[in-house]
């Protein structure tokens, strides 16, 4: 598992409506949120993405970068991100246990997919906060994120 501190492992996303999205070089300079979700067909994971969708105007404004993955196929991601209006990064085709190996997510035996896990990251790729999960529920929320890189922001500007 990753803890607070840790940098954040080397791991390429493919996004279904764009180029490899490189972790954590692609964000770095940024605050960013890494979703591995369970799969489209997860009511709470869907619940989970559409909310940090919602969120996507605050997050801009924040200079948060979201990006999400599953084990998915390239089709039923295209499917998800259409049916919830997705425009952050929804990769499909993780090697479950790769990712797993890299980020300490717990991986689901049959049928194989990542449970819910995620990360904020600061914009150093090292990691802010990892939330694990090892069922349906128990992930972040927007409004966390958006306030723990506010305290972190705050926190960092009072020792420069």
């Amino acid at each position: 598992m990753l803890n607070t501190g840790d940098a954040f492992p080397s791991l390429t996303v493919t996004p279904v409506d764009g180029d490899p999205v490189a972790l954590p070089a692609a964000v770095a300079g940024r605050y960013a949120v890494v979703l591995l979700y369970r799969g489209g067909w997860c009511p709470y994971c869907n619940a989970q993405l559409r909310a940090f969708e919602r969120a996507a105007e605050r997050f801009a404004e924040d200079d948060i970068a979201v990006i999400a993955l599953s084990v998915d196929d390239a089709e039923t991601t295209k499917g998800t991100v259409a049916e919830h209006g997705l425009t952050f990064p929804v990769g499909y085709g993780a090697d479950a246990e790769a990712v797993a190996a890299a980020t300490g997510a717990f991986v689901n035996d049959d049928p194989r997919f990542l449970q819910s896990t995620g990360f904020v990251l600061g914009p150093d790729g090292r990691v802010l906060v990892a939330v694990y999960s090892t069922g349906a529920i128990g992930r972040l929320l927007p409004d966390d994120v958006r306030g723990m890189v506010r305290y972190a922001r705050s926190q960092a500007e009072a020792t420069a």
